[in-house]
């Protein structure tokens, strides 16, 4: 039996609760105006879109994907980074519904014609834009964005054109690359509308304090080729691709989008525009003291705060260093096993898992733009067995129990700790940041450790050892490639600090190179 709008509005409520994965999602606050297209935009990026439901009255929608897979992929998207549709934040969840049946509805004649229309774009039978209905839109118009950072007093790092862009819409794929002296970025969005929202909105706006001005064009791209995830380069949608070697190379094609250097010699001289929250971004190894008169993430002047721009989605929440993680497995997981892995990614100061809930925890970084590093490369990871999910928290820190209080060793303190790695300014383990990886570097091994030894202790310890190489120059350090992702996570948990004899403790960190 097909079900009416009677019988949804009658369920979508119970759709608040946490649900199971489901190829039906559920999609809230969705602003009144919104049309079929710009609903349905949000979910093609992951996969096909196979049904809507619009509940216009409610502010709700309910978006059925093709696969489960697609449905997952895009929900673990939309945790960091909230999708905005008209400037608007919306939330999308699972929903209770495993599949919609609404062919006795009205307007479904509407709404399968705007399914067939994106869904026909985004698979290139179509040449203009999915909104090009839109009066506001140019035909043709590109979801690509070249984006020319002038007056680089401060680096500008790939997470923080993310994070300010991402206000205007899903943003799904970002190069950045240094051409003429300039540094520049092309960032595409899941919809053309996003594309030209932004463009207008920042097109001449400073990132930092005087400084840091965007300039903005459509590109000649229609969509990016990324083969890489790492500091210069990020398809947000695939999170299996390799982290490759550093600076991506670019396709011909690319190349010759380019074009001519758009240089404007006067930088925008109005209000102060973003506050840089979100921090500097310590993987290009820069310290904050080595940066004299540069805007901490925690000494904001309000008037930064309050420039001229109306999109100031940066400030509080970026501010915290606290994160939530959830969906953790409570028979495996352990503070200290939050410790090392998140201390891949900044100096993890306090951990607590929750009494009440332990599929849940706190992790405190030492500051803000740590735990944004370690959110954008662990959210959605598998560890033991589960797909966890990294959220910046609404705590301030992480309170340790009063004397007396009943704890069970769930909340440490590592404050002290000697396995930070990122106490000393200028260290190189601010320029090996990389995400999440099969392949492990080791480091720190002493002389007499053969590769035999090395690739023992890991297969004693249960990990499959697939390939296994020293560094030709220096036998200190190793490659040693494991069987998956998730294998090298629990391995670098496990082995980290490992103690080989003669007063040397292994190193382990995630690699940007396979053997």
């Amino acid at each position: 039996m097909s079900m009416n709008v009677v019988d949804f509005i009658k369920t979508y409520k119970r759709d608040r609760s946490p649900c199971g994965p489901s190829r039906v999602l559920h999609v809230r606050k969705v602003p009144i105006e919104v049309s079929e297209a710009e609903v349905i935009s949000l979910g093609i990026p992951f996969g096909k879109v196979t049904n809507l439901l619009m509940l216009k009255g409610k502010n709700q929608a309910f978006i059925e994907m093709a696969s489960e897979e697609a449905a997952i992929t895009m929900v673990n998207y939309y945790t960091t980074a909230t999708p905005h549709v008209r400037n608007q934040p919306v939330y999308i969840q699972y929903s209770n519904h495993r599949e919609l049946k609404t062919d006795n509805l009205p307007n479904q004649g509407r709404t399968q014609a705007a399914l067939q229309a994106v869904n026909a774009v985004h698979s290139g039978n179509m040449t203009h834009s999915a909104s090009a209905s839109d009066s506001s839109m140019m035909p043709g118009q590109s979801p690509v964005l070249r984006i020319i950072v002038e007056n680089l007093f401060y680096p500008v790092s790939l997470e923080v054109l993310h994070q300010i862009f991402s206000k205007f819409g899903t943003v799904l794929k970002i190069i950045t690359f240094t051409k003429n002296n300039q540094f520049q970025a092309l960032l595409q969005y899941a919809d053309p509308m996003n594309a030209h929202h932004a463009k207008v909105t920042l097109d001449g706006q400073n990132i930092y304090n005087a400084c840091c001005t965007l300039r903005i064009e459509f590109s000649k791209l229609t969509s990016l080729n990324v083969k890489y995830n790492n500091d210069k380069s990020r398809d947000f949608t695939r999170l299996d691709l390799p982290s490759g070697d550093g600076q991506p190379t670019l396709d011909p094609g690319m190349t010759a989008a380019f074009g001519a250097p758009g240089i404007i010699s006067s930088p925008y001289a109005g209000a102060a525009g973003f506050a840089p929250a979100v921090g500097f971004p310590q993987a290009a190894g820069l310290s904050m003291q080595a940066m004299p008169g540069a805007l901490g993430p925690l000494t904001i002047p309000t008037s930064a705060v309050a420039g001229r721009m109306a999109i100031h989605g940066m400030a509080p929440t970026a501010l915290h260093s606290v994160l939530l993680v959830s969906n953790l497995n409570p028979d495996s997981i352990s503070p200290h096993g939050l410790f090392i892995l998140f201390g891949v990614y900044g100096d993890v100061q306090r951990v607590k898992i929750l009494f009440n809930k332990k599929e849940n925890a706190l992790v405190q970084m030492a500051d803000a733009t740590q735990a944004q590093l370690a959110m954008s490369h662990l959210n959605g990871q598998r560890l033991h067995g589960r797909v966890i999910r990294v959220t910046i928290s609404k705590h301030q820190t992480v309170q340790l129990p009063r004397e007396g209080q009943e704890d069970q060793g769930l909340t440490k303190d590592f404050s002290g700790s000697p396995l930070h790695r990122f106490k000393k300014p200028g260290s190189k383990n601010f320029q090996n940041i990389f995400p999440p990886s099969a392949t492990l570097h080791l480091s720190n091994i002493p002389p007499s450790i053969a590769d035999d030894m090395l690739k023992d202790l890991f297969s004693s310890a249960g990990y499959k050892v697939k390939a296994f190489k020293f560094f030709q120059k220096d036998r200190k350090m190793a490659l040693i490639q494991l069987g998956s992702v998730e294998e090298a996570i629990q391995a670098l948990i496990d082995l980290h600090n490992h103690d080989l004899g003669e007063n040397h403790h292994l190193r382990v960190s995630f690699s940007k190179s396979t053997i």
